[in-house]
């Protein structure tokens, strides 16, 4: 969420910036609205200050009927007016609510990921010579670790089954990052609640623009949400406080499932395990002052990149163009590992500086020593998606003999170095 008057009277481009989000700005419509809800609680205000000086007028002598009638035609316009104004915010928030984030200015035109400007490279595209490629899919299946079928058969399309040595890779896989954030990169686990109402998703921005591709309960009564990313619950931990600038910045990490419609999807990536209902990621968040999330944002940037080179994966990074930026971020790089499989780039994470964005949203405000207060700033990137990962992880690490060769770095979360046709493994 924007600063109104920031958007109505001090940013003279805000129409020509949001543009480059694909986003038509309606400003006099917006200013519109705006001055419609400060005019019907500036009514509001008037009436309520009429009633407190009559009733010390009251107060001051024996009541008349005739003060007695004027007094219950005052409560009646009171309660007409609030009506008024809770109509005007609606409106009004409803408007405010649907603006995305402005992307900076140093964040590249363009509206698709074909306009992504690519930063660098890290690692070969060619793993093992001799060795053709195979789509991750036909991998897992002649490993014994995935079971698309029976998946389908409990919950339908874009679902996947892991077993045997394929759970114990999600499992370790998982560790393996949990323990990196935490005991080098400074982060703090959370377990948090994968179930969330509508005023914490729309603290970080997925309602209401994308309530179509959310999974929904309502229970009793209550209405519930299950979490797309541990962002959702992560950033709203602190939603509605403020914060000392110097116990800043916070870093918190959680791995939880992914619950993702994702409407508009079908047809893309239908095999395998890039786009799922259903998936765990490893995710990161940092809050801090708003003038600090450059440096953070760089900072989480490396941190994620530091999974994939303990991995030993190969990929690149990209910077995202203003068009197609997530709807909360103001600056977004995307990285992504190398799949011979299918012989291209694909997104494992992404990282997003949301600036004060997500934080006048939810109400995050920071404080400095001198007492200025003003909203925070959010940053939130995966590291890592475990599927993505393990279908990287197959990919680049297959052998001549169909076997998958993984990382020095997971031996000690597995136990094992190599992954055998048929469901076996072995130690090196």
């Amino acid at each position: 969420m924007h600063d109104p008057r920031e958007l109505i009277e001090r940013d003279p481009e805000a129409v020509r910036r949001l543009a480059r989000r694909k986003f038509a700005f309606d400003r006099e419509g917006f200013a519109a609205a705006y001055q419609r809800r400060a005019e019907a609680q500036g009514e509001v205000d008037r009436l309520r200050a009429e009633a407190n000086a009559a009733t010390r007028a009251r107060k001051a002598g024996p009541p008349t009927e005739e003060a007695k009638e004027a007094a219950r035609e005052l409560r009646a316009r009171t309660q007409t007016a609030e009506a008024e104004v809770r109509t005007a915010e609606q409106e009004f928030e409803a408007l405010a609510l649907g603006i995305p984030n402005i992307a900076l200015d140093s964040v590249p035109d363009g509206d698709s990921e074909k306009e992504a400007v690519e930063l660098r490279r890290i690692g070969p595209t060619v793993r093992t010579p001799g060795v053709t490629p195979r789509h991750h899919a036909d991998i897992g299946e002649d490993l014994g670790i995935f079971d698309t079928k029976t998946a389908a058969k409990l919950s339908g399309a874009r679902f996947n089954l892991s077993r045997g040595a394929g759970a114990r890779l999600e499992r370790a896989l998982a560790d393996f990052l949990l323990d990196l954030h935490t005991q080098e990169q400074g982060y703090t686990e959370y377990a948090v609640p994968f179930l969330v109402n509508r005023e914490t998703m729309t603290g970080t921005g997925q309602l209401p623009k994308f309530e179509e591709d959310l999974f929904a309960t309502s229970v009793g009564g209550r209405e519930l949400f299950l979490i797309p990313t541990a962002e959702v619950p992560l950033t709203n931990m602190v939603a509605g406080q403020t914060l000392d600038t110097r116990e800043l910045p916070y870093a918190f990490t959680a791995r939880t499932p992914c619950f993702r419609a994702e409407a508009g999807a079908y047809g893309r990536d239908t095999r395998g395990v890039l786009r799922l209902h259903q998936f765990e990621k490893v995710e990161l968040v940092r809050i801090c002052a708003a003038e600090d999330a450059p440096q953070q944002f760089e900072l989480m940037v490396a941190h994620a990149e530091e999974c994939l080179k303990r991995l030993e994966l190969s990929y690149r990074v990209v910077q995202l163009p203003a068009g197609d930026l997530g709807f909360s971020a103001r600056v977004t790089y995307d990285i992504e590992v190398w799949l011979p499989g299918s012989d291209s780039y694909r997104e494992i994470s992404s990282v997003s500086d949301c600036g004060t964005f997500q934080a006048r949203r939810a109400g995050i405000r920071c404080k400095t020593p001198d007492g200025r207060k003003g909203p925070a700033a959010t940053l939130n990137g995966s590291a890592l998606p475990i599927g993505r990962t393990i279908a990287a992880l197959l990919e680049q690490g297959l052998q001549a003999d169909g076997s998958v060769l993984l990382p020095d770095a997971l031996l000690l979360y597995t136990g094992f170095r190599r992954l055998l046709p048929g469901g076996g493994t072995a130690p090196d």
